[in-house]
């Protein structure tokens, strides 16, 4: 005998996509939305099929958030950066647990006392990790020798965080403070501990010393931090070409994955951002796009990558979490806050371990003693991430049509308003019911918790 969409007992046994029959795709409900309530004599009498489907993946968003059965889950091994990626179709999570060798989840809670103000990286605009000389000041300042007529400056000493794309700002001699005088860096060599700069712009006043004040062009931004700087000299690379050939295996050894590739002929004369390492094969460094304006070599290339982890980062996870030490068992292993527990803060009184998400960078940040375990991540999705996604549940079938309904005659002009308080109420009472049948209660199940409640609370 065969179901209904025309597949055999045998073939659905025989198949891999089991229980699909408590669902129905978003497309039918669009499709079967458009038969039966839009038309002549109907209460939608005209309907585009794009706004229909509009108000459908809207309507199956917002039901995914609190009443569809939407959660996923994801699972990893915490590597020693102790950090997780968050999914990519990731809305909220809704619990976070690390699993013991029983398979048991472990459920840890998230802090509030820490975070991580790190940023991406050149051109971040959010980047909370910023550059600040000795006197704690946001400034890049060097002195720099300047002569009439060059375009070259030479400056007072090796400053590895000098980037082409940077502006060069000089006060003009014999003006008023206010009066300065702006350099696109086009170029930036070492040599014996000495860095000279191009600039776009040759000097016209007497040669002299200057103090310079670098900052990112284009970019409303501070400086940020710099966190490793590898110089490689002997390099070639070809024009329109993505490789950079260093001299030697060893020296593009030193380059890491997400460094910056810093050139005169990398960068636009404009300050956009650098091109980025994206792998490193003997001798050959890829980048990520081809911004080399012609062939050069036994040049000169600067490597960099920016700090993204902060000091209050660095010093939540190489620390013994606060967790671990207000353990509540009064036994010879959870002990050593030897009875002195008043004042104890509850969120704090459990030994699972804890975390924190970082939405600018997109992880999740582990405390040490969740090194090398497993973690499950479970997380909401708005059910829109892939085709095979876009399903619903047929106890909330009917509340998907109201919000559709509801969602379409809203936003026409010159709807009676008493009308669309009803079909706002009728909304309303679809998702309460829809709700009420997801939450999937049996008596027989409630019953047996219940059981448990009547027994006496030992202290």
């Amino acid at each position: 005998m065969g179901l209904l969409d025309g597949q055999t007992q045998q073939e659905y046994y025989d198949g891999i996509d089991h229980g699909y029959y408590q669902f129905t795709s978003l497309d039918n409900i669009i499709n079967q939305f458009m038969v039966v309530y839009v038309g002549e004599d109907k209460i939608i009498s005209k309907a585009k099929r794009t706004d229909v489907s509009f108000h459908a993946q809207r309507a199956l968003a917002e039901l995914s958030f609190d009443t569809l059965k939407s959660v996923k889950a994801q699972e990893i091994t915490v590597p020693s950066t102790l950090q997780m990626i968050l999914p990519q179709d990731y809305v909220n999570y809704t619990k976070v647990s690390w699993v013991d060798s029983a398979g048991i989840k472990h459920l840890m809670y998230p802090t509030s006392k820490t975070s991580n103000p790190g940023g991406k990286g050149l051109g971040d605009v959010q980047s909370g990790i910023s550059f600040q000389n000795a006197d704690g000041e946001f400034k890049l300042e060097a002195v720099g020798t300047f002569e009439t007529g060059k375009t070259v400056v030479v400056l007072d000493g090796d400053y590895d965080n000098i980037i082409t794309g940077m502006n060069a700002t000089v006060q003009a001699p014999g003006a008023a403070s206010t009066t300065h005088l702006n350099y696109p860096v086009i170029g930036v060599t070492t040599s014996g501990g000495v860095t000279t700069i191009e600039v776009l712009g040759s000097w016209s006043y007497a040669s002299t010393d200057r103090t310079i004040q670098f900052s990112l062009r284009n970019f409303n931004s501070l400086l940020p931090k710099t966190k490793k700087t590898v110089r490689l000299d002997g390099v070639t690379y070809i024009n329109n070409r993505r490789t950079i050939t260093a001299a030697s295996a060893a020296d593009a050894a030193k380059v890491e994955v997400g460094m910056y590739a810093v050139h005169d002929d990398f960068n636009p004369v404009d300050g956009a951002a650098a091109p980025i390492v994206v792998d490193v094969q003997g001798s050959e460094i890829h980048i990520s796009f081809p911004t080399v304006a012609q062939e050069d070599s036994g040049t000169q290339v600067n490597f960099i990558s920016y700090e993204e982890d902060s000091e209050a980062w660095k010093s939540y996870k190489s620390n013994t979490p606060s967790e671990n030490n207000n353990d509540d068992y009064e036994d010879d292993t959870y002990w050593p806050a030897n009875g002195e527990r008043y004042g104890l803060d509850p969120q704090h009184a459990q030994a699972n371990g804890s975390f924190y998400i970082n939405q600018n960078l997109g992880k999740i940040h582990f405390s040490s003693n969740i090194s090398g375990k497993t973690v499950i991540l479970d997380y909401i999705s708005d059910s829109l991430g892939t085709d095979g996604e876009m399903q619903v549940h047929k106890f909330a079938e009917e509340a998907m049509y109201k919000c559709i309904m509801y969602a379409v005659l809203s936003t026409r002009a010159n709807m009676p308003a008493r009308q669309v308080m009803l079909l706002k109420k009728e909304r309303f009472a679809a998702i309460r019911n829809a709700k009420l049948r997801l939450s999937n209660i049996k008596l027989e199940e409630l019953t047996q918790v219940l059981r448990g409640k009547s027994k006496q609370i030992k202290h």
